[in-house]
C-alpha cells in the first residue's frame, strides 16, 4: 500500500493529552534517550489526535519543515499515522515521524510515511457504502506505522521539491493531524495495551536475536515437545469453540460446509475471526456492502516494519482497524483478510468470510475482488515462507468458492485511478496491489513471490 511517490472512542483534545518534556531538544531537534513517566492509557484503547503547527526550525538533511509537532511525551500508543481533511486532496509533502520506546526510553530514527491513496474507497464505491464514513467524506491519510509500545513522538512535514530543487509552492492539505492509536486490550492473552505491547516488543527483539523464527512460534503458546503441542491444540480448540476462530476444514468438509460441487475446491484454512482479534464492533459504520464473487485476489503489505511478534498481531489489526475507521473515516477496516508472518489468517472487513464483501483495498478495483494484506513491509525484506503459504491457502480457498483458477487471469473493469474508469483490464487472479493502482505495494520482494503463490494455490485446488 505504499505509493510510488517515495514510501474515536473518544478523540481527546491535544491539550489534555500532551505532557511537556522536561528537556530542551538538541541541534537536530531530537530529545535525549531515557525512560519517561507517563499517565495510564485508557483501558479500552483510544486515539490521540494532535494538530500540526507551522515549523520554526530547520529539519536536518531535509530542508525546512513546513509543519511540525515538536518532541513531547504522550499517553501510551502503538501505531502512528497522519490524516488530513479531504481524501481527494494531494499531500504534496513528505511526512516523517520518530517515536520513543516506552520500555527503554530510546528514540527511533525518522520514518517516512507515504500517502495512503491506493487503498481508499473509490468515489463511486463510496456512495454505495463500500467504505465511506457517516460524515460522507473520507479523510486523506498516510500509511500507518506500527511502533509498538511508545510514549513519545515527534513529527514533521517537509515540502516536496520541484525538479530544480526548489520547495514546491503548492499548499499542503488542510487539517493535518497526527493520530496516535492505542489498540486497547484484546480478548485473550494478548492485551495490546501500551505497557504490555512494549514488553512484547522488547521480548520479540530479544527472541529474534537469540532464537530467530522460533521465538515467534513460542509466542503463540508453544512450549516445545509433546506438552507444547498439546497446549497449542487445546488453545486452538477453545478458540474455535468460543467463536474466536473458524477451524481448518478438509476438502470434503469444505464441500459440505458451503454446498459446493465444484471440481477444484481447496480446503478452508483456519481463520481467526473478528471476535478473535478483538474488534470493537461499535466502531464501524453500518452494515457491510456486497459485490459480485471475487474474480481477483489483490495482495498487499501493510508497510511499517517487520519487527513484531506474532502474539502482537491482534493488537496490530485492532490498531489498523481503529485508524481506518476513526482516523481515516472509512466504514470498516479496508482489507478482507490479513496474514501475519507466522502464516495465521485473520478475518478483516465484517460481513462473512465466504461472502463477497466489498472492501476498500485497491482503488478502482474494489468490486468483484478480495484484498489480502500481509502484515509487514516487503520492499527490501524477504517475506517469510509461512506468510506466503498462508496467502496461498487463503487465496486457493476463497477463489475456489467461485470456481476461479489461482493461476489464471480475469478481465476486470476499472472504476478509475491507474486506469481510466470503464477500461477493461486483464489481471492475474492473484495480483499485487500495484497491478491495479500506481503504487509500490506489496513491496518488490513480496511481488516477486506472487508466481509462487499462484502455483501453490493452484496446487491446493488440485490443478
Amino acid at each position: 500500500m505504499r505509493a510510488k511517490r517515495a514510501t474515536s472512542i473518544g478523540v481527546l483534545s491535544a491539550a489534555a493529552l500532551l505532557l511537556p518534556l522536561p528537556y530542551a531538544t538538541g541541534a537536530a531537534g531530537a530529545p535525549p534517550d531515557g525512560p519517561r513517566t507517563t499517565t495510564a492509557h485508557e483501558a479500552s484503547g483510544g486515539t490521540q489526535s494532535l494538530a500540526f503547527a507551522p515549523a520554526h526550525s530547520d529539519a536536518p538533511r531535509g530542508g525546512r519543515a513546513a509543519r511540525e509537532i515538536t518532541a513531547r511525551s504522550v499517553r501510551p500508543y502503538s501505531l502512528v499515522g497522519v490524516v488530513w481533511e479531504r481524501g481527494d486532496a494531494e499531500l504534496h509533502g513528505r511526512v516523517q515521524v520518530r517515536t520513543r520506546d516506552a520500555g527503554t526510553g530510546r528514540w527511533s530514527g525518522w520514518h517516512e510515511l507515504d500517502a495512503h491513496t491506493g487503498d481508499r474507497p473509490g468515489a463511486a464505491a463510496g456512495r454505495s457504502g463500500d467504505g465511506r464514513g457517516a460524515d460522507g467524506q473520507v479523510r486523506g491519510a498516510t500509511t500507518p506505522l506500527w511502533a509498538g509500545a511508545s510514549d513519545g513522538v515527534q513529527a514533521r512535514v517537509l515540502p516536496e521539491r520541484t525538479r530544480d530543487g526548489a520547495p514546491d509552492a503548492r499548499r499542503l492539505p488542510d487539517g493535518l493531524r497526527l493520530e496516535l492509536i492505542d489498540p486497547g486490550p484484546g480478548p485473550g492473552p494478548d492485551s495490546g495495551s501500551g505497557a504490555n505491547s512494549g514488553k512484547e516488543n522488547k521480548e520479540s527483539k530479544e527472541s529474534k536475536e537469540s532464537k530467530g523464527d522460533k521465538g515467534n512460534k513460542e509466542s503463540q503458546g508453544s512450549k516445545g515437545g509433546k506438552e507444547g503441542k498439546e497446549a497449542e491444540q487445546a488453545r486452538k480448540a477453545e478458540e474455535e469453540r468460543t467463536g474466536h476462530a473458524l477451524p481448518a476444514l478438509t476438502e470434503e468438509q469444505t464441500r459440505t460446509e458451503y454446498g459446493s460441487s465444484r471440481a477444484h475446491l481447496a480446503p478452508r484454512p483456519r481463520i481467526v475471526t473478528r471476535k478473535g482479534w478483538g474488534a470493537d464492533e461499535s466502531l464501524r459504520q453500518g452494515e457491510a456492502s456486497y459485490t459480485g464473487a471475487p474474480r481477483v485476489a489483490f495482495v498487499h503489505h501493510t508497510a511499517g516494519n517487520n519487527d513484531y511478534d506474532c502474539a502482537q498481531t491482534p493488537s496490530i489489526i485492532r490498531s489498523i482497524y481503529r485508524y481506518h475507521v476513526q482516523s481515516s473515516k472509512w466504514r470498516d477496516i479496508g482489507y478482507n483478510f490479513l496474514v501475519d508472518k507466522c502464516g495465521t489468517v485473520y478475518e478483516g472487513r465484517a460481513g462473512g468470510v465466504a461472502k463477497p464483501v466489498m472492501g476498500a483495498h485497491t482503488y478502482g478495483f474494489n468490486t468483484n475482488s478480495t484484498g489480502i494484506a500481509v502484515i509487514g513491509a516487503f520492499e527490501k525484506d524477504e517475506p517469510p515462507a509461512a506468510a506466503l503459504d498462508g496467502v496461498a491457502r487463503l487465496a486457493a480457498w476463497r477463489l475456489g468458492l467461485g470456481g476461479v483458477d489461482p493461476a489464471g487471469t480475469n478481465l476486470m473493469t476499472s472504476g478509475g485511478g491507474k486506469y481510466t474508469k470503464g477500461t477493461q483490464v486483464r489481471l492475474h487472479t492473484i495480483s499485487g496491489h500495484r497491478d491495479g493502482f500506481d503504487t509500490a505495494c506489496p513491496g518488490a520482494r513480496l511481488y516477486d513471490k506472487l508466481p509462487r503463490i499462484r502455483q501453490d494455490a493452484a496446487a491446493q485446488q488440485g490443478r
